[in-house]
């Protein structure tokens, strides 16, 4: 699997990046994709929208807020996911910043680019396994109004832990760092409805892209 060069360029907030800039994202992203590759679990489960918000039948998840609603209101049925490059990547990243801080923001964001393309790969598998059916926009505690406080129990639900080597820190956060959660819905009907954009990321008021004037373009 190879990194997207223009979707790490994007978390670099360099989309307009001249020639020098990408020629150095290009090689980093070579040797990222050469070292490390994402690696997934993904569970689908009926799906039952309470007023208390989206419960997955079968696990302990229930995603409350609009926004879970939102994306699920068409859906009889919503897979989770979790993606990471492992601690190996954070053992390499780290040693890259002892000796080039400029440098290893670059393969930071290679390593980023790479998680999101494992994503990619969990829908492409969903998309082969149910032909019939319609995905959402996948989408992460933190966005809109689904709070991180969701992350131990998704992780519990795909059994992160063990097949993975995920774990959830005591601040919610992911470690290995360059991990990702996240729910996709399935439905029996084109998803057209998109509640993407700055104005639904619990990060906008924080995000270096927007004070920037740029987008992430989700």
């Amino acid at each position: 699997m190879k990194v997207n060069v223009d979707e790490a360029l994007r978390y670099l907030g360099a989309a307009d990046a001249p020639q020098t800039l990408r020629r150095q994202v290009a090689e980093a992203a070579e040797e990222v994709a050469a070292q490390f590759q994402p690696r997934y679990t993904y569970r689908v489960f009926p799906l039952e929208l309470a007023r208390e918000g989206a419960v997955l039948s079968g696990s302990a998840v229930c995603l409350p807020g609009d926004t879970a609603l939102r994306m699920l209101a068409q859906c009889g049925s919503a897979v989770l996911l979790a993606c990471t490059l492992g601690a190996r990547f954070d053992l390499f990243l780290t040693a890259m910043q002892a000796r080039d801080m400029a440098r290893a923001v670059i393969y930071d964001a290679c390593g980023s680019a790479l998680v999101e393309n494992g994503c990619d790969a969990v829908e492409e598998a969903l998309g082969t396994r149910f032909p019939d059916l319609y995905l959402t926009d996948r989408f992460s505690p933190g966005y809109g109004d689904l709070p991180l406080s969701v992350q131990p129990e998704i992780s519990a639900a795909l059994d992160a832990s063990r097949r993975l080597g995920l774990h959830v820190t005591e601040s919610l956060l992911l470690n290995p760092v360059k991990s990702v959660t996240a729910v996709i819905g399935l439905s029996d009907r084109p998803q057209m409805a998109r509640i993407r954009g700055c104005a639904y990321c619990q990060m906008r008021e924080h995000c270096a892209l927007r004070k920037g004037g740029k987008s992430c373009g989700e």
